[in-house]
């Protein structure tokens, strides 16, 4: 919304220039009025021959000057060709001096002009002048977090638009809008039918949006944060790597014109820079033993990553928490296998490398199952490949390490720890390779000082076993103490089963993902329901700040191999875990069904002294 004080400036500037303008009309009227005031003084006066010469050619001289008057003021030009007749938007393509800001000029934007002076509006078409720059803004069609939709089509808005008839999620909900964001689509779309848009102010938006779910908004891209869902428009998403700025149909152009030049060098082309932004998927539970593994034997050691490898490549940092070690000699895989101590062949590195692992987590409570030399050689393995790793390490030191990147120009650290092993043999020593124990004092310390350095944290555990999409309450005091010290991600890298998850003041918290890589397929008795459900988390920070979380979810297939779900499956998974984390009232929807096993083995049931089966058994439906 433009500043009171600007608004004033307009309105002052529209009245010295209406007084100082005489429109056809007016000047129309004062002829007249000169004629009849020259009629009538003829008329009442009686003169010589000679005088009424005189008379006459005062008269013409007199009607010369009213002329020369009407014709002598030049209005300036103003373009509205592409406004419709009722929109108050004036489209500036040539502008007498002096400073105006238009209408819809988005906050940011003004922010960055307010004290210049310039003149700046919403333009359809190009300028060549050479003291004029075009600024292309790009918004975004959001939703709350907790909406299924993922996306419409550019023609589905535009009737919402102009006929009210929105996407049948949207139904009946106009669009939400800040004033800025309204007066830029009223003259790029025209005026939108009634109650098809409804007005917020910017700082009320994400609120009444929560508020009126199911709602939609649009909002300029500077104004994304996690608690809003971005929408494809066409397919196309400005929170995405592929994304293209000149097919994308939610951007308004700028013109802005200074009589000095040098007022324009500091002001950016856009507020949308691809140099600025930086993707992280975050996954659960990896495990490359039994069933997995040898569907790997029988199949290839990239096999498991055949379906989801471009997703993962295409992010600039991919996560992976392996949890068990790369043993030499490690006997080949036997899906039966009842002792769960397990390790993989080092040839399986090559399915992590393929689906473009970035990062190594290692807090899993298997890592030391072939002991210190398995540790050690996992480790080796890593450091070939060039993988940084953190929440384990060689020692106590080196696994407390935080794991730090910088990407496009974005500071990203990962820091994590093991639970439910501390102070036994899976956590590092001094002396001892392992997992990294959790030392909360450590944690909240590090984590705090890694914000302060500038650093966007992502915390991340291996909390204890759970098979419930409701983290315990120990859990979640653990979680949010880390949300508390400043990390604005935090994960749980050890659920099987995936959990809930909440937005805590600043930070997103997502208590468990499910496994990534894997054997279990729900075909034992002791498994719930949905336990090949996954979520990948695709985290988005832009220009060093947290801006988007996205839910990828996924399917297991053949006991190894994770796929995209079909629209039906994420629809009632998303569904079912927006109302585990209390957001949206429990629409029940069809379990997924068991797909035919493409390499059929048998596991193994968990025996009873297990300490993987759950205390409680907990199902999907409430």
């Amino acid at each position: 919304m433009p500043r009171k004080s600007d608004v004033i400036a307009r309105s002052r500037w529209l009245s010295r220039w209406r007084s100082s303008t005489i429109s056809k009309p007016e000047a129309t009227k004062q002829h007249l009025h000169c004629t009849e005031r020259t009629i009538c003084l003829a008329n009442r006066v009686q003169v010589s021959p000679r005088l009424l010469v005189m008379i006459a050619s005062l008269f013409a001289l007199l009607l010369a000057s009213c002329a020369t008057q009407a014709t002598s003021v030049s209005l300036p030009q103003i373009n509205q060709e592409s406004i419709p007749a009722k929109s108050s938007i004036q489209i500036i393509t040539s502008t007498p001096a002096g400073k105006f800001i238009g209408d819809a000029v988005p906050l940011a934007l003004l922010k960055q002009v307010e004290d210049l002076n310039v003149r700046l509006d919403i333009s359809t078409s190009p300028t060549s002048q050479s003291n004029a720059m075009q600024i292309q803004w790009v918004y975004a069609l959001v939703a709350p977090f907790p909406t299924v939709t993922d996306g419409v089509t550019i023609d589905e808005l535009k009737l919402a638009w102009t006929q009210g008839t929105a996407p049948a999620s949207f139904n009946g909900h106009p669009l939400l809008m800040e004033e800025s964001t309204f007066a830029a689509f009223a003259a790029l779309w025209g005026e939108p039918t009634a109650g098809s848009v409804q007005v917020i102010a910017a700082d009320q938006l994400l609120d009444a949006a929560w508020t009126q779910m199911p709602s939609w908004a649009i909002i300029p891209f500077e104004a994304l944060e996690p608690k809003w869902k971005v929408l494809t428009v066409d397919g196309q998403s400005p929170i995405r790597k592929k994304f293209d700025i000149s097919t994308y149909p939610l951007v308004a152009s700028f013109t802005l014109q200074s009589s000095d030049n040098s007022q324009l060098s500091d002001i950016p082309a856009s507020n949308y820079d691809p140099s600025k932004l930086t993707t992280i998927i975050m996954t659960g539970v990896t495990a490359l033993v039994r069933a997995t593994a040898l569907t790997m034997e029988l199949k290839g050691t990239t096999y498991p990553g055949e379906k989801i490898r471009d997703l993962m490549r295409e992010a600039d940092i991919t996560h992976v928490s392996n949890e068990i070690p790369f043993f030499t000699g490690c006997t080949y895989p036997k899906p039966d296998q009842v002792a769960l101590v397990f390790c993989s062949d080092p040839k399986y590195m090559d399915l992590l490398t393929d689906i473009g692992t970035d990062v190594i987590e290692l807090t899993g409570n298997h890592f030391a199952d072939r002991g210190a030399a398995g540790m050690r050689e996992t480790i080796e393995i890593y450091k070939k490949n060039k993988l940084p790793y953190f929440g384990g390490g060689l020692d106590l030191q080196d696994s407390l390490k935080p794991a730090l990147f910088e990407v496009n120009g974005n500071k990203i650290a990962f820091i994590g720890c093991n639970k439910p092993d501390v102070g036994r043999f899976p956590t590092a020593t001094d002396y001892q390779p392992g997992a990294a124990p959790c030392n909360f004092p450590y944690l909240t310390g590090k984590i705090n000082q890694l914000k302060a350095q500038g650093y966007v944290v992502i915390s991340t555990f291996q909390w204890n076993e759970s098979y419930d999409s409701r983290p315990s309450p120990r859990q979640m005091d653990d979680f949010r103490l880390m949300a508390d010290s400043g990390a604005s991600i935090v994960s749980g890298s050890q659920a099987h089963y995936a959990q809930m998850m909440e937005f805590y003041d600043e930070a997103f918290i997502h208590y468990g993902l499910g496994n990534l890589f894997f054997d279990q397929m729900g075909d034992q008795d002791w498994m719930p329901k949905g336990i090949r459900r996954e979520f990948f988390d695709r985290y988005v920070i832009y220009d060093g700040r947290f801006i988007s979380a996205e839910l990828i979810t996924a399917m297991l297939e053949d006991y190894s191999r994770p796929r995209l779900m079909t629209e039906q499956e994420r629809a009632g998974f998303l569904q079912e875990y927006f109302y585990y984390s209390g957001w949206i009232p429990f629409n029940p929807t069809p379990p997924p069904t068991i797909t035919p096993t493409l390499t059929p083995m048998s596991i193994p049931a968990l025996s009873v002294n297990s300490n993987l089966i759950p205390s409680i058994t907990a199902t999907p439906t409430p």
